[in-house]
Parts: structure tokens; sequence; C-alpha cells
């Protein structure tokens, strides 16, 4: 970059009227609304999908959080809400497929992190996320990634299997897969958002 010139932009400014730094986020520049907003108009699988909307990231993120909470029924408030949030990142990077992110690398991955660990902080999660519970969000992650991959991106359940493997304790009959309007997306996103933390605050109150 020549000498003199600006430095480029590295924020975007959020309809909540929030400026968010991608280089250095802070989680006061967070709101869940921006976030319902971003990921109910970001489409999965680059919008190669069947129906007359995009099957939105927000969508996904509603249906990973119900798998993960068939899978771990005595889940915490705090664990249901991590996995609401697993790809809220999203809302300001996009959802980037992952053949393209193996070619970017790491850098993709550190905005990624920096990004997750202020979504946290601005809702009083932990930061990072422990082991155990990261592999199991990721399992629901997977499961819903191989149902989307068979009903609505073309893959035959052979191909999905290799992909992503074959669900265990999960079946097709237990998922809404049908895509939906994006302002729709975006209330339901929104709602289940103001559930878990209406059950975060009886815990609070309890403790």
């Amino acid at each position: 970059m020549p000498s003199g010139s600006p430095s480029p932009r590295a924020w975007q400014r959020m309809l909540s009227g929030r400026r968010l730094d991608l280089l250095d986020p802070s989680p006061l520049d967070v709101e869940i609304s921006d976030i319902a907003h971003g990921l109910a108009r970001v489409a999965r699988w680059n919008g190669q999908t069947t129906g007359a909307h995009a099957f939105s990231v927000a969508q996904h993120s509603l249906v990973v959080e119900q798998i993960f909470l068939k899978l771990r029924p005595a889940a915490s408030a705090n664990e249901c809400l991590i996995a609401l949030l697993h790809d809220a990142p999203e809302y300001v990077i996009g959802d980037m497929i992952s053949p393209f992110k193996a070619i970017v690398g790491g850098d993709y991955k550190k905005v990624e992190q920096r990004l997750e660990e202020a979504v946290h902080l601005r809702f009083s999660l932990p930061p990072s996320i422990p082991k155990t519970l990261k592999a199991q969000i990721k399992r629901a992650d997977r499961i819903s990634a191989f149902f989307e991959a068979v009903a609505l991106a073309g893959f035959s359940e052979t191909e999905a299997a290799k992909l992503f493997g074959r669900p265990r304790g999960i079946t097709r009959d237990m998922v809404s897969l049908e895509p939906l309007p994006a302002t729709k997306v975006q209330r339901a996103f929104v709602r289940r958002f103001e559930e878990i933390e209406a059950c975060r605050g009886l815990s609070a109150k309890r403790a």
C-alpha cells in the first residue's frame, strides 16, 4: 500500500447503528437483532438448495439447537444458547462453504474466532467453548448438514454420509427443513433466543 494511503476499512455498520470492527470486535457492538437479521439472509450451501426461499444460516441454527437438545435433553440454558449461536459470526462474514475455508486457511478462522468470542462475551457466555460441549454441538451440526444435503442440496445419502457421517439417534422426521422466508426465520430466531434468555434468568435467580 502506498505511503499515506488510508487503511482499508475493517468495520461493518449494522442496521442497529452499531459499527463492528472485524479486526477487534467489541462485545458492546454486538446486538441480537443484527445477528438474527444477518443470519436470516445468509444462505447455506451458497444458495444451491431447492425451494422458494434460501435455507438460511438462522434456520440451520434453529435446527442444530433442536437436534442438540434431542441429543442432550438435560442441557443447560447456557449450553442451548451456545448451540443456537454456534454460527453467529456468519452474520458478519457470511457462510463460507467448507471447500473454500480449506483454501483460505488460518486467517479466516482467526477472524471467526474473534467474532465468536465477542458474541459470547456480549451474552455472558464463556469466550471459549469446552471441548466436550463443542464436540456435541458439532455432532448436531453435522447431523443437520447431512439432512440438509440430502433433502435440499441434491446430495445422495451415500455421498452425504461420506462427508458428514450417517446420523445416529436422529431421524429426518424429527426436524423441519422447509426453507422459510427471511423475515419469518428472523422472528423465530429472536423468539428462541428470548426463550433461552428467560430460562437463563430463572436459573440465575435460583442460584
